[in-house]
């Protein structure tokens, strides 16, 4: 069993996208102050959106009328149009590899990367969990897998998107973060987002506190439809757990060692290995049962 997408020039996508709009989001032209915030799939991108908006009105949390999905809008499924119709600052959310994000050297990009292995397991509960989307609500993890290792998911191979944008963490425009830094140090995390878009939370700690209370998963899951895909409104938990280490819970021995020789192989002359010393650590001593 595999899951079903939609596919537009071999690049699947969720059931519920519209090949047209991908179509045109790919054509957007970046604007110089357009904030992106930039993820593979359940790496995160989600709460990294509330921080930046938070950011930007002043800690005040979204009005009890508002989506973040419309303000924030995710650029592949809405599309061009949508895009350009948000006043400036515009605000997007993309899961594009760097090479196809629409880009302009004045505009500002956040990218969150996280381990493989939690991403993985993220993805499947994310996957068989709302089955209107992928028609996946009996598949197993062993089957998810098989599609994720190969990169036979919606928006493509992990590591394609992952190293095309560490590829670039040292542009003066691109912040490049990690989900498991920010899980082990928020207030620091936020600081340094807020320093990025030139809203200085480091200098104003009712600023700080206020972005730190409101971006908290507890409280992020108690306003669950405010955060979610517009059109995963009415569907189960779009935020989950949002734990690091739960693959372990997860993987077999096999499946930990082919993961990590993945990433071993994609990882090539880079030092992608510091991204996440213990978890490959971990993956090891697994794989070798």
């Amino acid at each position: 069993m595999t899951p079903s997408y939609v596919v537009h020039d071999g690049f699947r996508l969720p059931k519920s996208f519209e090949r047209e709009l991908f179509a045109s989001a790919l054509q957007y032209q970046a604007g110089a102050g357009d904030i992106f915030v930039s993820a593979y799939p359940k790496c995160g991108t989600t709460w990294t959106q509330n921080i930046v908006y938070l950011l930007l009105h002043d800690g005040v949390p979204l009005g009890a009328g508002d989506r973040l999905a419309d303000l924030f809008p995710h650029l592949e499924e809405v599309g061009r149009q949508f895009v350009e119709s948000l006043a400036a600052p515009r605000c997007i959310k993309t899961h594009l590899p760097f090479e196809i994000t629409p880009y302009n050297a004045h505009a500002r990009y956040l990218y969150l990367a996280r381990n493989p292995f939690d991403c993985a397991v993220s993805f499947f509960h994310h996957t068989r969990g709302f089955p209107q989307h992928y028609d996946f609500a009996e598949g197993t993890f062993a089957e998810f897998f098989e599609c994720f290792l190969v990169g036979n998911v919606d928006f493509g191979d992990y590591f394609d998107n992952l190293v095309s944008w560490y590829a670039r963490r040292n542009d003066d425009n691109v912040l490049f973060l990690t989900y498991e830094a920010m899980k082990r140090d928020a207030r620091a995390a936020i600081a340094g987002i807020g320093g990025f878009l030139g809203r200085g939370a480091e200098g104003n700690s009712q600023l700080l506190e206020s972005v730190l209370r409101h971006s908290r998963f507890d409280s992020m899951r108690r306003n669950q439809q405010r955060w979610s895909s517009r059109r995963l409104h009415g569907m189960p938990d779009f935020i989950r757990r949002g734990v690091v280490g739960d693959w372990e819970n997860q993987f077999t021995a096999e499946q930990a060692g082919r993961l990590l020789e993945k990433f071993l192989i994609r990882a090539g002359a880079t030092d992608l290995e510091s991204l996440w010393p213990e978890v490959l650590d971990q993956a090891r001593a697994l794989s070798r049962g």
